[in-house]
């Protein structure tokens, strides 16, 4: 089949090099001439475990190709893929401009009939509004779909490939029929095909996301009480976990979530709600842990160290909101580092893939090292953001050589409690007990 994907961001490039994979033609366009210049290339602008060598495959086999234009998405297409940025303004609210420019771009573009799919995370009553847009612009002979993704980063090829399930909300049995044709490769493993109308397909993305990160709040918020009681967090979520009617999934306390999804899909549906008259008290609350949560072990540093931090060098390991992904976006890394840097603290940091992104956001204001060990040098503490693998067995004998105090501020819970205690550092982490060494003169840096 002939596919059109508007938008090279992270979703419309998974999405269509996936769809291409599977046999289709598909022409992928974005504004943006840099990032066309370097898919041509076969180098993906965002880092996904996977994707390049699906790129280099598909473009050689000429399957997949890039433009400029939105006339080349449309041009001998059945298919085409709306897979333009949502972002939030000051309000919460998702921002449409770009979906509505593409949607008058391909009317007039469009010779005969096309099913228009929606891929962007969008408002409830999005379809809606861009149908009516379509019509305004003299466009009948048109099916348009909505069609949310469930991509995580890092997993995106494997979740697009072998998807838990896939929805599809429709008006018409002419769309349906052409979404099973395009879906029927990816559905060998049992996965469930779900049709719904599009306002219950553009619900069912809000309300996932909103629940997943509820879980994530909750258990940060009751890792907060199990640090004020004695409890541990690690224990506690297992307890809970071995529960069949709430499994492990999302019961990780950390820093928060972050990303382009939870953050901005919470505070939409809230927004969402309220301009219809209603409250929406539960995801107010999940967004306002979520961002308390970020500073959940800056009072044991200040314990540790004072609360002035001039003079300290403080080591950053992770930057990226979460492991497999060069993405800061919404990273509490990010907004540990600016809170240090504000105390006066020397920020060095690492992440294996996401120093180029946390230099766009950070700049020059923190260090980047060359290596994990190498940002420990003559540092004050640790703090751990983000849980890579190769931050999870360190050589800690090394780690005490370079460092000028044995202090560990692990935001991951990468470690049991023993191993640090075992290697002189004193290690604080989130809702379990801290390990405290006895203070020692701190060496020359």
């Amino acid at each position: 089949m002939r596919i059109g994907v508007i938008g090279a961001g992270y979703v419309g490039l998974v999405t269509g090099t996936c769809l291409a994979e599977m046999g289709n033609d598909v022409c992928i366009v974005d504004i943006d001439p840099g990032k066309i210049e370097k898919l041509r290339q076969g180098r993906s602008p965002h880092y996904e475990p996977g994707l390049d060598e699906l790129l280099a495959r598909n473009i050689a086999e000429r399957r997949l190709t890039f433009g400029h234009r939105t006339a080349e998405a449309i041009a001998g297409t059945k298919a085409v893929f709306f897979a333009v940025g949502t972002p939030q303004d000051e309000q919460g609210a998702a921002d449409l401009s770009y979906l509505e420019k593409a949607m008058r771009d391909a009317a007039g573009a469009m010779t005969g009939h096309r099913l228009l799919i929606i891929k962007s995370t969008v408002p409830v009553g999005t379809n809606r509004r861009m149908a009516e847009i379509l019509a305004k612009a003299g466009r009948r002979d048109f099916d348009l779909a909505s069609n949310p993704e469930f991509l995580k980063e890092g997993a995106a090829i494997e979740d697009f490939m072998r998807p838990d399930r896939i929805v599809c909300g429709v008006r018409s049995p002419r769309a349906e029929k052409l979404l099973r044709e395009l879906y029927d490769p990816f559905l060998r493993t049992g996965a469930p095909l779900l049709f719904t109308d599009p306002e219950s397909a553009e619900m069912i993305k809000y309300v996932s996301n909103a629940l997943l990160a509820s879980r994530i709040s909750f258990m940060n918020e009751m890792s907060g009480i199990c640090t004020a009681m004695g409890a541990d967090s690690e224990l506690v979520r297992k307890g809970v976990g071995y529960d069949r009617r709430i499994g492990t999934a999302f019961l990780f306390p950390g820093l928060g979530y972050g990303g382009s999804c939870f953050p901005k899909d919470v505070r939409a549906l809230a927004h969402v709600a309220e301009s219809l008259g209603l409250e929406a008290p539960m995801c107010r609350a999940i967004d306002r842990v979520n961002v308390r949560q970020r500073g959940a072990l800056l009072p044991a540093l200040t314990r540790e160290l004072g609360a002035s931090l001039k003079g300290k060098k403080i080591a950053l390991w992770g930057l990226a909101f979460k492991p497999r992904t060069d993405d800061v976006r919404e990273a509490p890394a990010l907004d540990i580092a600016r809170h240090l840097q504000r105390k006066g603290a020397r920020v060095s940091a690492f992440d294996p893939v996401a120093m180029e992104s946390a230099r766009r956001e950070l700049g020059d204001r923190i260090e980047y090292a060359a290596s994990a060990y190498a940002a420990l040098d003559g540092a004050d503490a640790l703090f751990i953001c983000t849980e890579w693998n190769e931050f999870r067995s360190p050589d800690f004998d090394e780690m005490a050589r370079r460092m000028r105090r044995k202090l560990i501020l692990d935001g991951r819970n990468l470690y049991d409690l023993e191993t640090p205690r075992a290697h002189g550092f004193t290690y604080h982490s989130i809702g379990r007990p801290s390990v405290a060494v006895p203070a020692r003169k701190a060496k020359r840096a």
